[in-house]
């Protein structure tokens, strides 16, 4: 479950960290996106195997390397490390900066739209922005934050996908037993990136999704599955919101970095659906997918579901522990 968080601490509107200040610049990577490095090739099971996964706890805002970085508000520097450092403001907000080649003393007094922190470290072309208000990261591009920020974009749903107890994917027809349902979707960057990240996706800030029959009537209300317009969830909690399957732009698998190559985004609807709890027809999901600025965009996808009683269903997932037994499915549902 999401719940939006209101905090008593917060940042005031601030300006870019690079000139001009007061001009929106270009994002290549949203809050929330998935950071992915996968330890096997795809061949050798990449996807199945271990790795690193996380919510991107910032934004990247593209910059020529060697671009001067300022701070957006003032405050102490401090060092974290040869290219990242935070400045720590006097109202319980901190901002951290990556990819950042540092020339500020550690301990100096930053300026807003003066000090220069350091410069765009090659060969990163951006600076990672994050901001942490008290001991929450928030999404810098919520009303009030980072300014002036604008997006005119509504994300796409590109399609809902069913998955039986191997991975393997099925068609919407005839489902029975228990399945996982994801959805791929994704947002565009609203203004254009230059380089390699021209083009690539970038995270919706929420997902939501209902069950329906096709005639109407909720089966499953309404139900957030991400939600990173506020702050984030724990790291830990990386598969309960995306779908195995999901890789960050440009990844890495094994040895391989894939360069240019777009990420997918995959976001886990329900991980064990149990069919059998519907009568046998036609049903109806229904997904929202929003950015940060409520640009919405809303999908369907039908699905059928035919569960024969008493009969065996290939490929379903097993219940959860503790899950009584699977009662005769219900009456057919009515389809046209």
């Amino acid at each position: 479950m999401f719940v939006l968080l209101a905090f008593a601490a917060g940042a005031a509107a601030y300006p870019w960290p690079l000139k001009p200040f007061d001009k929106q610049h270009p994002i290549r990577g949203f809050f929330g996106d998935p950071r992915t490095v996968y330890l096997n090739g795809i061949l050798a099971g990449g996807f199945e195997g271990p790795g690193s996964f996380a919510f991107h706890q910032g934004i990247d805002i593209a910059a020529p390397d060697g671009t001067p970085v300022y701070a957006v508000a003032n405050g102490t520097a401090h060092y974290l490390g040869a290219s990242t450092l935070n400045v720590v403001t006097g109202r319980n907000v901190t901002f951290q900066y990556f990819h950042v080649i540092g020339v500020v003393g550690e301990g100096q007094h930053v300026v807003v739209r003066k000090t220069v922190l350091g410069y765009v470290e090659p060969p990163f072309g951006h600076v990672h922005l994050t901001e942490i208000d008290a001991t929450h990261v928030v999404n810098p591009l919520q009303q009030g934050h980072l300014a002036p920020y604008r997006d005119k974009t509504a994300p796409t749903v590109r399609s809902v996908i069913v998955r039986d107890a191997t991975g393997a994917v099925q068609a919407p027809l005839g489902l029975c037993g228990r399945v996982e349902l994801d959805v791929d979707a994704f947002d565009a960057q609203p203004l254009p990136v230059p380089g390699s990240f021209r083009g690539m996706p970038v995270a919706p800030a929420f997902v939501s999704w209902e069950l329906t029959r096709l005639r109407g009537g909720a089966v499953a209300p309404w139900h957030a599955v991400a939600d990173f317009r506020t702050t984030l969830p724990e790291n830990g909690s990386f598969w309960s919101v995306y779908a195995h399957g999901t890789y960050q732009n440009a990844p890495r698998f094994g040895p391989e970095q894939y360069d240019s190559m777009p990420g997918r985004y995959l976001f886990l609807l329900s991980p064990n659906f149990d069919t059998t709890s519907l009568a046998n027809g036609v049903y109806v999901i229904s997904i929202v997918a929003e950015d940060v600025r409520g640009n919405r965009t809303i999908a369907h996808s039908r699905i059928s579901v035919l569960n024969a009683r008493g009969g065996a269903c290939p490929g379903s997932l097993p219940a959860p522990p503790g899950t009584p037994p699977a009662a005769e499915p219900p009456a057919q549902a009515s389809t046209p």
